[in-house]
């Protein structure tokens, strides 16, 4: 299976490889959409499974990208916002959204409803009825997540110009759309790194001076996680941790659920914060500077 997608829509791409993969058992690889729209190539992908997740549906590259997975006889899925778009036409299968009118320069509904798409077809796909009767109950939980006091978090970056956000395994995908969100809407140059990365080169920066917001899972990745929040607090360095807590570490509060529907409840509670610290450093959250709403990269 290969993914296509552009922005927040790959790192829901991020999430679906790491649950593909645990639950189902298929390898997911993100492939390069400018080799069909800018190289004019493409790689031979009969009987495989081509899925492009996009708000708008009308990127040229990933137009480009999908059309010739089709001419390469893949079955081509598209998880889309608009299901008018000419994405939805080009597609075999079409898996719409529905998350209405992103009224925002910076997507938000539309990531959320990705990652519920992504979690309800590999539950069906798995027949794995505990995340089938998690995924009930995610109003409720997502509702919960948004009114999640985030607050220690708004007061402590305020200031701060840099900070990595780590996650792992299906983490990581909504790590690296936090550190997307925090550079889109508050200007401060957020990273995001696998927990298994950080001691490879990263770390040489974390200090007292350079936060950390940590992503947990309560999964096989959790212990780990735990591991690295101890040693990166050693450091001296700020640390607050969603979906855990450890000594000297501010715990962000997340509703408990099932560890797969957990990335996403703290995205959302990411959102709100977001939006509370991009108001105290005098930005406007939904009109980041130099963006546009619809990105059509060739």
């Amino acid at each position: 299976m290969v993914t296509y997608a552009r922005g927040s829509s790959d790192h829901a791409a991020t999430f679906a490889k790491y649950v593909i993969e645990t639950r189902v058992g298929v390898l997911t690889c993100s492939a390069a959409p400018s080799i069909a729209s800018v190289y004019r190539n493409s790689p031979d992908m009969s009987g495989m499974l081509a899925l492009a997740i996009s708000q708008s549906g009308r990127s040229p590259d990933i137009l480009a990208a999908m059309a010739a997975a089709g001419k390469s006889s893949a079955l081509t899925v598209a998880l889309v916002n608009d299901d008018d778009s000419p994405l939805a036409e080009l597609c075999d299968v079409t898996l719409p959204l529905r998350a209405g009118n992103e009224r925002s320069v910076a997507a938000t509904k539309s990531f959320i409803a990705s990652l519920s798409a992504i979690l309800q077809l590999v539950a069906a796909w798995s027949e794995d009825e505990p995340l089938t009767e998690g995924l009930a109950s995610l109003p409720e939980l997502l509702g919960d997540a948004w009114r999640s006091d985030w607050s220690p978090l708004v007061d402590r970056l305020a200031d701060v110009r840099s900070l990595y956000v780590i996650g792992r395994g299906p983490g990581l995908g909504a790590a690296q759309e936090a550190a997307l969100k925090l550079k889109e809407t508050c200007g401060i140059h957020a990273e995001a790194f696998s927990a298994a990365e950080l001691r490879h080169g990263p770390m040489a920066l974390v200090g007292p001076d350079f936060p950390l917001l940590v992503f947990r899972q309560s999964d096989e990745s959790g212990e780990g996680t735990d591991e690295l929040v101890r040693e990166v607090l050693e450091r001296g360095a700020p640390v607050f941790v969603a979906g855990g807590s450890a000594s000297r570490a501010v715990s962000l509060p997340v509703p408990t659920a099932h560890p797969l529907i957990e990335p996403m409840l703290q995205v959302q509670a990411l959102y709100r914060a977001a939006n509370a610290l991009s108001l105290a450093r005098g930005l406007d959250p939904d009109r980041p500077p130099h963006l546009t709403k619809v990105t059509e990269t060739l």
